[in-house]
């Protein structure tokens, strides 16, 4: 494809390439976050039961009062949990992927400062993570 440049197009690129005018970098601007929708990860694997429901109240409870408006809570699919095999305990809480979200639907105090928990996530079998979306703080 030969296309010949127009006379515009020549005037145009010379007064770019002339000109000390300061470019404006889209790539900056289009991975800027915008910081009033923060969001912070948690990890749950390897905790026990008591040990992931004090961490997660915790890092919510902080999370909130530092205005982050998304959290990714992380608890693994409980395909490994030894759990499995004891009859004597719950199948389900007592796997942290059912255990966390039952622990924080209960808990009021933390209820007050979420707007809205993913449990279409908890429900499948192939995720091992779940999203809560936080009030903001002045809601």
């Amino acid at each position: 494809m030969n296309k010949k440049l127009s006379n515009k197009d020549k005037k145009d690129w010379e007064k770019f390439v002339n000109s000390k005018e300061a470019i404006q970098d889209k790539d900056v601007q289009s991975t800027k976050k915008d910081f009033s929708y923060i969001e912070k990860i948690i990890d749950l694997h390897g905790y026990s039961l008591e040990e992931a429901n004090i961490k997660i109240e915790k890092f919510i409870l902080s999370s909130f009062e530092k205005g982050v408006r998304k959290i990714n809570i992380i608890t693994g699919k409980g395909s490994r949990s030894k759990n499995l095999d004891d009859p004597y305990q719950s199948k389900d809480l007592s796997i942290l992927k059912y255990s966390v979200p039952n622990y924080i639907k209960e808990n009021k105090n933390l209820m007050n400062k979420i707007l809205k928990i993913d449990f279409e996530s908890i429900k499948m079998s192939s995720k091992g993570n779940f999203d809560i979306i936080l009030k903001k703080k002045s809601d």
